[in-house]
């Protein structure tokens, strides 16, 4: 008798469970699809459930534990379980999105200053390739190539830098701005840099400050 109780209870809470475990699935798959969104044009999700058997999970709420962890390949998430919140569980997941990325269009010497006709745009699943590679031609033109680049070659953002505006050793003019007013100093430059770096100048006086490149051989003081 007692078998034949028991056989029942599976029958009724089993397909239940099942039920329980497909509706947290389907939440985390939809939080990663949501997530991953703005990373390409098509998103496939491939989940892989904990091993052991864990209790229902009511209102599951997904979330990345890792908020810094790309969203694309392995990635791991949580699931808080319950209106409180107050049981969680974690499984693994991968992540696959089809997107735009760039490879060059032909040779690149280094030293060369990137324009469009060097780019070709590409489209393949973004978790086969290497890290920092760029994915719109924007983040490329105008930055010069640090090494020679061969034609075809998938383009990351550590091959280029930006073009230098500022050499290290050269005379350059640094200005100070504040409410209503404007100075300008001679200055020199103590390390190169681009548009936008902060680099370390030295003025007349041998005082050393830092400032941001805005134009060739001229610096700003932020304030």
């Amino acid at each position: 008798m007692a078998l034949a109780l028991a056989l029942v209870a599976a029958s009724l809470f089993a397909p239940q469970a099942r039920a329980d475990d497909q509706a947290m699935l389907e939440s985390v798959r939809q939080f990663l699809e949501d997530q991953a969104s703005s990373l390409g044009d098509e998103i496939e999700v491939t989940l892989h459930p904990p091993a052991a058997k864990f209790p229902a999970c009511p209102s599951p709420r997904p979330f990345l534990p890792n908020d810094s962890q790309p969203l694309i390949g392995r990635v791991s998430v949580g699931v808080q379980c319950g209106e409180q919140g107050r049981r969680t569980r974690f499984l693994q997941a991968e992540v696959s999105v089809i997107g735009a990325y760039l490879e060059t269009a032909r040779d690149v010497a280094a030293g060369e200053t990137i324009t469009r006709d060097h780019l070709v745009i590409r489209h393949g699943n973004l978790a086969r390739l290497p890290r920092q590679t760029l994915r719109e031609a924007g983040q490329a033109i105008g930055r010069v190539a640090m090494r020679p680049l061969s034609e075809g070659q998938v383009l990351r953002g550590y091959q280029l830098r930006k073009p230098r505006l500022v050499q290290r050793g050269e005379a350059v003019t640094l200005e100070a701005r504040g409410s209503g007013f404007r100075v300008t100093r001679p200055a020199e430059a103590l390390a190169p840099g681009g548009r936008g770096d902060r680099i370390r100048v030295r003025l007349d006086n041998r005082e050393i400050l830092h400032a941001r490149v805005v134009g060739e051989r001229r610096l700003v003081v932020d304030n």
